[in-house]
């Protein structure tokens, strides 16, 4: 559990920025800021997903408190609003803040006058319903609190202006209200409460209500909200008060779907919430270790369940990506194996196979239900380390027999397929290295491209690429073995594979590898794609290159959070993401940042220190700036995507990463934990 107490939740300008978010297990999502404060689009109580993993529609934005006691009136309200000029205005209902606590599920808890409110939200699981459970202590005369559910409609990624929120909306018999959007009739928004009483308002939209990180990004950042009614209650004097809210989203023919809730109705789902995480912590098996503990149920905030194939998949980030092949198979083992949820991992690795196309698994599956797209070289390769490492913490007869069964088949596809050639320039030329891309193909994760301008052209043969092709090629080898099979071509083309690698990445001049070999004119460009080349299971390198390569990575390019994708005295370092999207895209690959990256770097030091014990202690102090993100920036309780080049690496982008969450649990539990 983190807490965040009083002193530290005063400040509006620092904490607006520090996030919360909580997922439901089929796309939905929750998230705001630690103060009470939406502070981006992609923000809210229940954002649903209509067709999950994807459709996700804002339905609940947040809650807004007041408390009246005699004379005194406290508003509760944390909000920002568009003023005059330049100038937002703030409603600072975080001064009554004394605590804010994540561990799956969130709870703000508020003192005013002498009266102390606990507000704990949960979504539960595998619904789009959100649990709300307030707990008033009133130490004083009786005193009324006024509740104003903020309501929507849209796109997560939109934003609403008074004329799209049109709904049929009236009481119901749950103790609250019911809307259908206009936009969407078949659908129903109901909120029930226990108790109190339902007062319409008068000014029925909030409006221009401003969200920061937009703002930051260069937009307008405003959106409009629905709150037709105020839900009040009496606080008796002297006594302990319990509310139930909750809302759900659920076809207009399912009406009613929830009855009225008893007072400790919301409590008891949280709880249930509560024992979900609590269990999942229990099964992965790190004990009182507060670091791993608090990525395994970050992990879990990633995994949903993906309608069009009733199988479980991994979305890249929160709050706007949906399930990407690359991203999917980096964080594959520290989200599902090094969690122990071998179940899970299995409907992953199908989940891909099932979409694998001309020897490509896909490079994401977009949020309209449309088919995947596949301009992806590294996809199928990370596959091959995904079913590796699956066979490695899962050793049972029955894991091997699935992998024979329904995976090995697709890995000979996608070696034939590169050998052979295949989409996106995608071929093995003579020297049995992998060309990929030509014109404007982005098909590496350095993959930025707007309109006709490629910010990151890496055609030829990536270094990356290259060392997960002669890992796949082990990989298969070390398969046919175990399964009985002729390994021998694999093993011939690994062995020539390594020859070539060694004969034209080596850079003798900066001791270090290059980043794209093309022809004559190699890469030289500082980037952090080589320590893939250390850190695989299988080696290409002799060992005083990989210790050459690990140390001009930590020098050049390791920040703490993450690696840099560019060093820093190259001319086109950008070491600030952040304004208007071209400017973002102009510094994404050149300079920021990236969280994932420590999986590969952390694995490759410890690799070249031979998993000593003092390295291992050196990496737990290296990893201390991880440490405290998950704690102090960004969003609490998990790891940012991207953080800035330059100091005080700001974190940037999704507030919350499959692959920063998974790369860095994987290298602390396989590499860093067992050595300490």
């Amino acid at each position: 559990m983190i807490h965040i107490p009083t002193e530290k939740l005063a400040d509006f300008e620092k904490n607006i920025r520090r996030e919360w978010t909580m997922t439901n297990g089929i796309g939905g999502y929750a998230g705001g800021s630690i103060i009470g404060a939406c502070n981006r689009t992609h923000q809210g109580y229940l954002i649903a997903s209509l067709h999950p993993p994807v459709e996700r529609y804002l339905v609940f934005s947040k809650t807004n408190e007041k408390l009246t006691q005699g004379t005194h009136v406290y508003n509760l309200e944390t909000s920002q609003h568009a003023g005059k000029g330049h100038s937002p205005i703030r409603t600072q209902g975080q001064r009554f803040l004394t605590d804010f606590s994540c561990d799956g599920t969130v709870c703000f808890s508020y003192s005013a006058g002498n009266i102390r409110m606990d507000k704990h939200l949960a979504l539960l699981r595998e619904s789009n319903t959100v649990a709300i459970s307030y707990t008033i202590t009133n130490q004083g005369e009786e005193a009324r609190l006024s509740i104003t559910p903020l309501m929507n409609f849209r796109e997560h990624s939109a934003s609403s202006a008074v004329s799209d929120l049109q709904f049929t909306c009236e009481p119901n018999t749950v103790g609250g209200f019911t809307l259908i959007p206009a936009a969407a009739p078949g659908l129903c928004i109901e909120l029930s409460c226990s108790a109190g009483r339902l007062f319409p308002r008068e000014n029925q939209y909030d409006v221009d209500m401003q969200y920061q990180t937009e703002v930051d990004n260069e937009t307008a950042g405003l959106d409009t909200h629905f709150c037709p009614y105020d839900l009040r209650f009496t606080l008796p004097a002297h006594s302990s008060t319990e509310i139930s809210l909750l809302c759900t989203v659920h076809p207009v023919q399912d009406t009613p779907v929830l009855s009225r809730p008893q007072a400790d109705t919301a409590a008891i789902e949280i709880a249930h919430v509560q024992e979900y995480y609590d269990s999942l912590k229990q099964q992965a098996g790190y004990g009182d270790d507060a670091f791993a503990n608090t990525l395994v149920v970050a992990a879990d905030q990633f995994l949903a369940r993906r309608d069009s194939t009733g199988l479980m998949t991994i979305l890249a980030g929160l709050p706007w990506f949906t399930d990407w092949g690359r991203d999917t198979m980096i964080a594959f083992t520290g989200l599902t194996l090094c969690t122990k949820r071998f179940k899970e991992a299995e409907e992953i690795l199908l989940t891909f196979a099932r979409y694998i196309r001309h020897g490509i698994v896909p490079n994401m599956f977009p949020d309209d239900n449309m088919p995947p797209l596949y301009n992806t070289v590294d996809a199928s390769l990370w596959y091959f380390y995904a079913v590796y490492q699956y066979l490695h913490y899962n050793p049972a007869a029955e894991a091997e027999a699935f992998v024979k069964e329904q995976i090995f088949p697709h890995l000979k596809e996608i070696i034939s397929a590169y050998e052979k050639g295949t989409d996106f320039s995608i071929y093995m030329e003579d020297d049995g290295l992998i060309h990929a891309g030509s014109g404007l193909d982005q098909i590496t994760w350095m993959d930025v491209r707007v309109g006709d301008w490629v910010a990151t052209p890496r055609h030829g043969k990536p270094v990356e690429i290259n060392a997960l092709w002669y890992n796949a090629l082990r990989i298969m080898e070390s398969l046919c073995e175990k399964f009985d099979e002729d390994a021998s071509a694999y093993r011939t083309r690994a062995n020539q594979v390594k020859e070539s690698f060694n004969a034209k990445f080596w850079d003798s001049s900066n001791q270090c590898l290059f980043d794209v070999v093309d022809g004559d004119e190699p890469d030289d460009h500082i980037r952090p794609n080589q320590v893939y080349a250390v850190s695989l299971p299988f080696s290409l390198l002799p060992e005083e290159q990989e210790k050459a390569v690990v140390a001009l990575v930590e020098k050049e390019l390791f920040v703490g959070c993450g690696l840099r994708s560019l060093a820093p005295d190259h001319p086109d370092y950008h070491g600030i993401y952040c304004g208007a999207l071209a400017k973002r895209d102009a510094a994404y690959h050149q300079g920021t940042a990236w969280g994932f990256l420590l999986g590969g770097f952390f694995s490759a030091y410890m690799k070249v220190n031979h998993h000593s014990s003092s390295a291992a202690e050196n990496a737990v102090h290296m990893l201390e700036p991880v440490r405290k993100h998950l704690s102090d920036s960004g969003c609490i309780g998990s790891i940012s995507e991207i953080f800035d080049g330059d100091t005080p690496h700001n974190p940037r982008g999704c507030y919350a990463q499959a692959w920063s969450v998974g790369e860095v649990l994987r290298c602390y539990c396989e590499d860093i934990l067992p050595y300490l």
